[in-house]
């Protein structure tokens, strides 16, 4: 491949997103970003610090407190992959709990975290040679991208996937629970006044419901290698 480019991936929640974009990374020695990871951490921050309940919102003192809050990807030699770390701590477990998930949505609907953390990650990518996923990849962080990968499944297949995950993590969850939090952030992502959830006109999108990792992986590898 001749050029590095800057590949943006979008989509619903539980669509495996991450898992596509760290394998597209290693294949190309390019540098993975998980927004996802970014906003929860935000959302993580807002529980630990008594912002945020399942009756309950302090999203001004949430703001106050965002010039405090240091987010930073620190690669894990064993594991393969960034964690990531507040304030100088490792929460990579902390933020991938139901409970976290409950409420990343509506922390992520806040104006002034968007471009926060917007800002962060125009400045992780302004080299190129960057996967990105997330929410707003394509539309607002980089509008420009040279590939622009949308994904979706249906509620039922992201539930089960995300339930298996959890069970697998030894998490006590129910598939009710599960497939309740993804129908609210879907409703959420894409209602949100900020940036909400939508497929950016030239982003292709790939319908991953009935696709194996490895099927996906290689779809998106022949449209990278016709973008470089």
């Amino acid at each position: 491949m001749d050029k590095k480019i800057t590949i943006a991936i979008d989509g619903f929640s539980s669509t495996g997103k991450s898992t596509l974009a760290k394998q597209l990374a290693k294949e190309l020695g390019y540098a993975y970003v998980d927004t996802g990871a970014m906003y929860r951490a935000i959302a993580f921050f807002s529980m630990e610090h008594g912002y945020i309940n399942s009756d309950f919102f302090d999203k001004e003192s949430l703001i106050n407190c965002l010039p405090s809050i240091r987010l930073q990807f620190q690669f894990n030699t064993d594991l393969g992959f960034a964690e990531m770390y507040l304030n100088d701590e490792n929460i990579e477990k902390q933020i991938r709990t139901i409970e976290v998930s409950n409420f990343v949505s509506k922390v992520a609907e806040i104006p002034e975290v968007r471009t926060k953390l917007v800002e962060q990650q125009q400045e992780m990518g302004k080299n190129k040679g960057v996967v990105m996923d997330g929410r707003d990849i394509g539309t607002v962080v980089f509008p420009d991208a040279e590939l622009k990968i949308f994904m979706t499944a249906s509620p039922q297949t992201r539930a089960q996937r995300r339930y298996d995950e959890l069970i697998q993590k030894g998490d006590a969850v129910t598939f009710e629970e599960v497939f309740k939090n993804v129908e609210e952030r879907d409703y959420i992502d894409t209602h949100r006044s900020s940036s909400p959830l939508v497929r950016a006109e030239d982003a292709i999108e790939i319908d991953n419901s009935n696709l194996s990792r490895e099927e996906q992986f290689d779809l998106v590898l022949d449209l990278v290698r016709q973008e470089s």
